[in-house]
C-alpha cells in the first residue's frame, strides 16, 4: 500500500475497544490510521469494526511515533490513558505509579512528531495528579504533577486548555463525565464544542435549538423478558429484595407518573461499591448513569392488572408482602386508573443495551473479535466500561479540525 505523504494522519493511543476511533470517524468519515494498545482483546474488537486501521498491539511506550507516522504530518493524536488509578472509584487501594504516568506519552507524541492538535481524555480526577507519598497521592501536592504535565505541552509550542463535559450533552443516552485536555500548535484556537442535547423541561428544547437528553428507556430491549423475582432457582438475597422494595417504592407506589410501558411500571437499578456498598435507582426517562466496567444496572418491572376492588377483575396473583402498599397489594393509580402489581421482573442489562448507552452505533460488533472468536459477557461489558463515548469524540473533532470533518459517516446512529 502506498503512503500518502500529503493527507494528514490521525492516531489513537490507547484505543480500547474503539469508541473515540468511532466518535473520530462520525466526525471525519475517515478511517483512523493507526491504533495503539497492549490488550490483545482491546486490538481485536477494534479490528472487527476498524479493519483499515494499522494497529499496533504494544505498550505505548515500545512503540516509536516517528517510525509510526513514516514521515507523514499528524492531525489529530488521541489520547486515553488508564484512569483507574485516578478515579473516585479507585478508594483507598494502593495506585501503581507506572499506570498514572502513562499520560506523559502525550508530550512524547508532541516532542517528536508535533501533532497538531492533541486530545487527551481522563476522569475527572485526573487534574488532581500529584506527586506520591508511599503508595497513596501525596493531599499535600494534589495536582502538582498535571500542572507540570500541561507546562510541558506549553514549552513544545501548544496552547493548552481543559474543561469537564458530560457525554449527555452532546447525545450519548449517559451522564458520564470526563476531563478533556487539548493541546494544539498550529495557531487556531481551541474550540469546545456547543452541547446539542440539554434537560426536555429547557426553554432550548421547546424552542427546537436543541434536543432533549436521550433516555435509558430508549436503549431498553424490550424484547427481552425479566423474570420473576419470585421464581428463581436461586432466590435473591435479602440485600437485593430490600433494594428492590426501595426502588419500587420510590418510582412506582409513591410518584404520580411511573414509567408504563407494555403493561409494566419500570425503573432502573444501579449497584455502586465505592466507601461501602451503595444502591441507586434511577427513572429511565433520564440518562444511564456512567457504566463501570462490571455490569452494575438491573431493570426492574411491575408486572400491572388494572384493578376493580373487592375481589371484581383478575386477582393478584403473587402475594406481595414485602413490598409497602397502599391499601392493597402494591395498588398504585396511573391517570385516574387504578392498577394493582401482579407480580416483579428484574434482569441485569445486557452488554448491547450498555453499549448503546454509551453511544455506540447500533451495528457496533461487540460479541466476537476480527477473527470471529466470541467474546463472553463479562468482556464485552468490561470493554464498554473502559470505553470513550463516541459522540464525545465526534463532537471535539468536529469542533476542531473542521477541515478533516464530513458531513457522511458509515455508521448507523440515532439522535
Amino acid at each position: 500500500m502506498q503512503l500518502d505523504l500529503f493527507r494528514e494522519i490521525i492516531v489513537d493511543n490507547f484505543a480500547g475497544g474503539g469508541g473515540a476511533s468511532t466518535g473520530i470517524e462520525m466526525a471525519t468519515g475517515l478511517n483512523v490510521d493507526v491504533a495503539i494498545n497492549h490488550d490483545p482483546d482491546a486490538i481485536a474488537m477494534h479490528k472487527a469494526n476498524h479493519p483499515h486501521t494499522e494497529h499496533y498491539c504494544e505498550s505505548v511506550w515500545d512503540v516509536d511515533p516517528r517510525e509510526v507516522v513514516k514521515g507523514r504530518k499528524v492531525g489529530l493524536c488521541w489520547l486515553s490513558p488508564d484512569c483507574k488509578h485516578f478515579s473516585k472509584a479507585k478508594g483507598g487501594k494502593p495506585v501503581d505509579k507506572t499506570i498514572r504516568g502513562l499520560a506523559w506519552i502525550g508530550v512524547r507524541w508532541a516532542a517528536t512528531v508535533r501533532p497538531r492538535v492533541i486530545i487527551l481524555e481522563n476522569v475527572e480526577e485526573f487534574q488532581d495528579w500529584g506527586p506520591l507519598k508511599g503508595d497513596q497521592p501525596d493531599p499535600d501536592k494534589k495536582g502538582k504533577t498535571f500542572q507540570s504535565f500541561v507546562k510541558a505541552f506549553k514549552q513544545h509550542g501548544y496552547e493548552v486548555e481543559f474543561k469537564v463535559l458530560k457525554a449527555c450533552d452532546y447525545g450519548a443516552p449517559t451522564t458520564r463525565k470526563r476531563l478533556f485536555l487539548i493541546a494544539r500548535c498550529d495557531g487556531r484556537s481551541i474550540t469546545w464544542p456547543e452541547a446539542t442535547h440539554t434537560d426536555p423541561n429547557d426553554i432550548n428544547v421547546q424552542l427546537g435549538l436543541k434536543k432533549p437528553y436521550r433516555t435509558a428507556a430508549e436503549v431498553i430491549d424490550w424484547s427481552l423478558a425479566a423474570p420473576s423475582i419470585y421464581e428463581r432457582d436461586k432466590p435473591l438475597s435479602d440485600n437485593t429484595m430490600l433494594r428492590i422494595k426501595r426502588g419500587l417504592k420510590k418510582f412506582v407506589l409513591d410518584t404520580d407518573h411511573p414509567y408504563i410501558f407494555k403493561g409494566k411500571a419500570h425503573f432502573l437499578q444501579h449497584y455502586y461499591t465505592h466507601q461501602g456498598k451503595e444502591t441507586r435507582a434511577s427513572d429511565i426517562r433520564q440518562p444511564v448513569p456512567t457504566i463501570p466496567t462490571a455490569n452494575r444496572f438491573g431493570l426492574v418491572s411491575a408486572f400491572l392488572t388494572k384493578y376493580y376492588g373487592q375481589g371484581i377483575g383478575q386477582s393478584i396473583v403473587k402475594p406481595l408482602h414485602t413490598i409497602p402498599t397502599k391499601d392493597r397489594f402494591g395498588l398504585i393509580t396511573v391517570k385516574g386508573e387504578n392498577y394493582q402489581i401482579t407480580d416483579i421482573g428484574m434482569r441485569m442489562l445486557q452488554p448491547h443495551e450498555l453499549f448503546k448507552a454509551q453511544g455506540f452505533p447500533i451495528d457496533y460488533i461487540i460479541d466476537k473479535d476480527y477473527k470471529g472468536k466470541r467474546y463472553p459477557k463479562s468482556a464485552q461489558v468490561a470493554r464498554v466500561g473502559n470505553s470513550v463515548p463516541p459522540p464525545f469524540a465526534n463532537a471535539l473533532v468536529r469542533a476542531n479540525l473542521p477541515e478533516m470533518c464530513s458531513i457522511e459517516t458509515r455508521y448507523a446512529v440515532s439522535n
